[in-house]
């Protein structure tokens, strides 16, 4: 019996809770922190077929995915890309860089090349400023990444990696609105920025090494939301030219950010340039609680995400590759 040659992968959006510096004074520029979240996530399909084709939403950034992966490959375009389900575009989840990554792992385990993710982001394009999705992809969890030196084309290393506690719950909002900034949009926003204070940089670093991480490592919610939470605040305010005058971006984002903490979440903040923002709370219950006062307070405006955080990366389904006899 021939089994139908096809490989299914599923990534973890993922939630970027800062970057570390803009100023690049030490050597290197960005890095930052985040984590994997498997609400939403991104589903992709690879099979043989005569042609290059894809099918599903964002298809047409699948498609240009595949062509860049397989071109890099140097493999003959021969495939047909199905995307199963999509994260929302341009929100702030790495909507690019999940697709870019979950295409060429697919496209890389059908004809059996190399699958290791900093090649296949360089392959596909990603990971030119941040790498948060990137190592999500590639392991899921918490990231610490170092930030790119400039003028190199290798992707931001990975510093540290701790999992997420299981009793820790994650809602994510995505208003509707005005979409994140992508592209040369952003690339241009990241020009025009002016550069933060060396007190406020090293602050960041300080909570991030000092309060943060310690917090995550010993499962202490209230400290660890205390933490990113200013975070947030100090590192938003860097951003705030390009989004509207605040910390997060103006309008449904920026209200709702305050709703979350009013409502108890112990970690509040918005995911790279928004429009997603996110409150972190302890228990189902909580959970439960704080998605369904975001969904009242949406009105069906938008949409709202209820789930743990992912301490694995993408999943790959390779049962439809035949194995050689």
């Amino acid at each position: 019996m021939n089994i139908a040659q096809v490989v299914r992968v599923e990534a973890p959006a993922r939630l970027h809770f800062g970057v570390l510096d803009l100023r690049g004074h030490l050597g290197r520029r960005f890095g930052g922190i985040g984590a994997a979240v498997p609400a939403p996530s991104v589903v992709v399909e690879a099979r043989p077929a005569p042609d290059l084709t894809a099918e599903g939403p964002d298809r047409d950034r699948a498609l240009e995915f595949a062509r860049r992966y397989l071109a890099s490959a140097g493999v003959r375009p021969a495939a047909r890309i199905s995307v199963r389900q999509a994260i929302p575009a341009h929100s702030g989840l790495g909507s690019g860089t999940q697709l870019g990554l979950a295409v060429a792992r697919a496209l890389a385990e059908l004809f059996g090349q190399d699958t290791e993710t900093a090649g296949l982001a360089a392959a596909v394009g990603r990971a030119q400023r941040s790498a948060i999705g990137t190592w999500t992809f590639d392991q899921g969890g918490f990231i610490l990444e170092g930030g790119r030196r400039p003028g190199s084309g290798r992707v931001a290393p990975l510093l540290a990696r701790l999992p997420m506690p299981e009793p820790w719950w994650c809602i994510v909002v995505v208003p509707e609105g005005t979409p994140g900034l992508s592209g040369e949009a952003e690339a241009a926003a990241f020009q025009n920025l002016p550069e933060p204070s060396e007190r406020e940089v090293e602050r960041v670093a300080h909570l991030v090494l000092m309060q943060l991480m310690p917090a995550l490592a010993d499962g202490d919610l209230p400290a660890f939301g205390a933490a990113l939470s200013e975070i947030q605040r100090v590192t938003g305010g860097w951003f705030a030219t390009a989004q509207g005058g605040g910390s997060f971006a103006a309008g449904a984002t920026e209200r709702m950010v305050r709703a979350m903490a009013e409502w108890g979440a112990a970690g509040v903040g918005q995911s790279s340039w928004g429009p997603a923002l996110y409150g972190i709370v302890e228990g189902e219950a909580k959970a439960r609680q704080l998605a369904e006062q975001a969904r009242g307070a949406l009105a069906g405006g938008g949409a709202v995400y209820r789930s743990r955080f992912s301490n694995q990366g993408a999943r790959v389904d390779r049962s439809g590759i035949p194995r050689a006899s």
